[in-house]
């Protein structure tokens, strides 16, 4: 029997919508699962998971890039893609951070930011990779200007350095 191009349509809908369900329960187990008695605030597995020092953080990275591989297969634009690999890559460098950045992990929720993002993106294709696009322009444009600095704050040191010998 053959199918039709609106059944095809309608099993992929569906299949979107059990990984976008999916996703949405793996978000809330790693950044809201857990609540704090008393403060009314939730926590996640990832969190807990960042405190283990050395592979804390690299564990709940992969467990975060998980959410954007099944993005990417979902046919979400690469530079949402992006957006959500930059939230994966500041709640994984910060959190590194002994303490403070544990504490960061609890906050920032980047699997929860994703697939928020995802949603929209799926809701909103065309809004939501015109924003994403300036995001990642504005990244683009603050990591090279923090380069610059690096640099010139290096060449500086070095100066100092060289300074100091001769």
């Amino acid at each position: 029997m053959a199918r039709t191009a609106q059944h095809i349509h309608l099993d992929r809908r569906a299949e979107t919508q059990v990984v976008e369900e999916r996703l949405r329960r793996l978000a809330w187990l790693l950044d809201n699962s857990i609540p704090i008695p008393g403060i009314g605030y939730r926590i996640g597995l990832d969190g807990l998971i960042g405190l283990i020092p050395g592979v804390g953080d690299t564990v709940g990275a992969v467990l975060s890039t998980y959410i954007l591989a099944q993005a990417s297969a979902l046919g979400v634009p690469k530079v949402t893609i992006l957006r959500m690999a930059y939230n994966v890559a500041v709640e994984s460098i910060v959190g590194m951070v002994p303490i403070l950045g544990d504490l960061f992990d609890f906050a920032w929720k980047a699997n929860q930011r994703n697939v928020e993002l995802l949603e929209k993106n799926l809701k909103e294709p065309t809004a939501t990779a015109h924003s994403d696009r300036w995001f990642v322009i504005g990244v683009s444009v603050a990591l090279l200007a923090f380069i610059a600095f690096l640099v010139w704050l290096g060449l500086m040191v070095l100066g100092w350095f060289l300074g100091l010998i001769f």
